[in-house]
């Protein structure tokens, strides 16, 4: 039992002493990204421009704006500007987990919805 003990005291030791996962979310406040997703087995891309107030999405030839409100360095909202359907009223939730030099991950959702999704964008420029 007391090897048991300690064999647990220094599993969580060890654990404890790990670097956190980076996050420098305000060097991708801004910027032109990519990201590729799988939708019925097949992987598709988005590119997408964010300036400060807005981003600007290109998928399959067609483009959509959303209005971005930042909650803080690594959270924000978007919010379809013409909205086409209902699905596109819902505004999206994005939370930036880690960041390396030329990408982030990230977890997202549409708001109200308990399901959540991860992704990795790309720094283009």
């Amino acid at each position: 039992m007391m090897k048991f003990v300690l064999i647990i005291v220094l599993l969580f030791g060890f654990g404890a002493c790990q670097q956190p996962p980076e996050r420098n979310c305000s060097a991708f406040r801004t910027g032109e990204y990519s990201f590729t997703t799988t939708i019925d087995g097949e992987k598709k891309t988005t590119t997408f421009r964010r300036t400060k107030d807005i981003e600007v999405d290109y998928f399959e030839g067609h483009q959509d704006t959303s209005s971005i409100r930042w909650i803080n360095d690594c959270e924000y909202v978007l919010k379809n500007m013409s909205p086409k359907n209902k699905a596109e009223e819902k505004s999206i939730h994005i939370k930036i987990l880690t960041t390396s030099d030329s990408s982030y991950t990230f977890e997202y959702n549409a708001i109200g919805d308990k399901r959540k999704f991860k992704g990795t964008a790309y720094k283009i420029h």
